[in-house]
């Protein structure tokens, strides 16, 4: 059994250091075996959570989805039902997201089309900025 050390499992999953002592303390990995110096020794397989972890915060699972989905990794021959209802939310929260988003982008639009690039008192992006009300992205929240 190879065991790595903080900075090697670091530069292997592409996670940082604070980030993996994080997890620890979180009890997304387990607590690493110390060495005789008390250096965290960590083995391949928590390489392996590390990188599926990252790749699940890349798509925007809180710590808590992924510690349900960790739990059902652990556990292969359960029902996929839960890692499905977990990556059903997630795309109805990105799916949100887009539609505010797609709110603020036409906003920002309109604004910068109206500007007449004249002085700061005639500027349409200061006067919506300063009336909330007038703002498209403001009636679809």
């Amino acid at each position: 059994m190879t065991n790595f050390t903080i900075g090697e499992v670091s530069a292997s999953s592409g996670v940082k250091v604070p980030t993996i002592r994080y997890y620890e303390q979180s009890g997304l990995i387990p607590v690493p075996e110390r060495s005789e110096g008390n250096r965290r020794l960590y083995e391949q397989a928590d390489i392996r959570r590390l990188i599926f972890i990252k790749h699940a915060r890349e798509l925007g699972f809180e710590v808590d989805a992924i510690r349900a989905l960790l739990q059902l990794q652990d556990n292969p021959d359960q029902p996929c039902t839960v890692a499905d209802q977990l990556a059903r939310e997630r795309l109805i929260d990105v799916e949100k997201r887009i539609v505010r988003l797609t709110a603020l982008r036409a906003e920002l639009q309109k604004m910068l089309e109206s500007c007449a690039h004249g002085r700061v008192d005639e500027c349409r992006v200061i006067e919506v900025l300063s009336n909330h009300d007038e703002c498209i992205h403001h009636q679809a929240l």
